[in-house]
């Protein structure tokens, strides 16, 4: 019997990148990727629940949850608030693509 290669998900990521369409929308994404990672870094980092930083955001915790696993667009006032709840200070740049 043949035994199944398993793969990480690095690898996974690095074969999937040469499809066009997958790296078309990973790049749409990285935004929200860079700010959910971020703010998930930063809450783990200062052992804050999305709970807490909710009450220092002056939000509610779903509304951490729907950033932390990108399914809603934040706006930049409530990711500044966020931010700002964990001791940061937001950074937008615009780069050439």
């Amino acid at each position: 019997m043949k035994q199944k290669k398993f793969y990480s998900h690095k690898e996974l990521h690095k074969e999937w990148m040469k499809d066009p369409e997958y790296r078309k929308e990973y790049e749409r994404l990285e935004p929200e990727f860079q700010i959910a990672k971020a703010i998930i870094d930063a809450r783990v980092r200062r052992k804050v629940t999305q709970q807490k930083l909710a009450e220092l955001a002056n939000t509610g915790q779903a509304v951490i949850s729907r950033l932390e696993n990108m399914t809603g667009k934040p706006s930049i006032s409530l990711v500044q608030r966020v931010a700002e709840a964990l001791g940061l200070r937001l950074q937008v740049r615009l780069v050439p693509q």
